[in-house]
């Protein structure tokens, strides 16, 4: 297969996570309460805090539901992010600051993660959960960005 081949088929893999995991915002209540109604797939030390969080969103949705706007705008964030990979797929080598740029909003979830987590009174299972998405996203940026430099080395030679 050919490099360029593998780079955008990474380049879609990506943007296509990055996708799934922000439209799950949108129905953040009925994932929580299907999720809860299946606790063999909750461990124990998680229950009583995803069972109050599933609470607080039912009661803020019913009274409050102009709230839920927002993860509405979390899943738009997602997309419209998504979207900025559109250069890179379509040139690589012009559009690597993409890929950088990624890798550092990676990163950058640690810092919120560990900072913000606690003053909002998120437990440390669900920070490192929060972190996971970091160290996943990075993996295919760090791979995909490994390949475009060999590419612009093979264009050189």
């Amino acid at each position: 297969m050919k490099l360029i081949t593998k780079i955008r088929l990474m380049i879609v893999f990506f943007m296509v996570a990055l996708v799934l995991s922000g439209v799950t915002a949108f129905p953040v209540e009925t994932e929580l309460h299907w999720l809860l109604s299946h606790p063999l797939l909750v461990p124990g030390f998680a229950q009583d805090w995803l069972q109050d969080v599933y609470s607080a969103l039912k009661e803020t949705n019913s009274k409050y539901p102009m709230l839920a706007y927002g993860f509405d705008w979390l899943a738009f964030a997602h997309i419209v992010i998504a979207m900025m990979f559109i250069g890179p797929l379509k040139d690589p080598v012009k559009n690597v600051w993409v890929i950088d740029w990624a890798m550092l909003a990676c990163i950058a979830i640690f810092p919120l993660a560990f900072i913000a987590g606690p003053i909002r009174s998120i437990p440390l299972f669900h920070i490192l959960i929060d972190c996971s998405f970091g160290v996943t996203g990075l993996i295919p940026l760090l791979i995909c960005k490994r390949w475009i430099k060999k590419l612009i080395t093979e264009k050189h030679e």
